[in-house]
């Protein structure tokens, strides 16, 4: 049961992201600029997230250890996302939702299919399979059907 509950809490976080970017995209319009529509994206999540970690430190009794990670792990992440959802901002209205979400996804899983291979920043090293090869060119024929059937 707790499987099936993780899968929806995913299920529920992709189309989050896939609702976030025809509104990023409105934004970028409206500001006519749209990297300004992806500072402005990030700044209200900042903004949001700050909230919750004050409120969740509150609650718990404790912080987070803001010396404990290496600097680049403060930047790697937040640059990437800048990377995604900048060119989903500026992909969505040339392409359109579902093609840009069926291209980010394809992205995610060969990426995560190799990242798990090497065992990533000390991840479990899971192999590449012949149901994960299938998998992933399953998708990327679905992405690639969406775009352009």
């Amino acid at each position: 049961m707790a499987a099936f509950l993780w899968a929806l809490l995913g299920i529920a976080a992709g189309a989050c992201i896939a609702i976030q970017a025809p509104i990023n995209a409105m934004l970028g319009r409206g500001l006519g600029m749209p990297v300004a529509a992806a500072c402005v994206s990030f700044l209200s999540g900042a903004a949001i997230l700050a909230l919750v970690v004050l409120l969740t430190s509150s609650f718990e009794g404790r912080s987070p250890d803001w010396r404990g990670p290496d600097l680049w792990l403060y930047i790697a992440g937040g640059a990437l996302g800048t990377v995604y959802v900048t060119t989903a901002i500026f992909l969505t209205p040339r392409i359109g939702a579902a093609a840009v979400m069926a291209f980010a996804v394809s992205g995610q899983l060969l990426a995560g299919i190799l990242l798990d291979r090497i065992g990533f920043l000390g991840m479990a090293v899971r192999e590449i399979s012949v149901g994960r090869i299938g998998g992933a060119v399953l998708l990327v024929a679905g992405a690639l059907m969406i775009r352009f059937l």
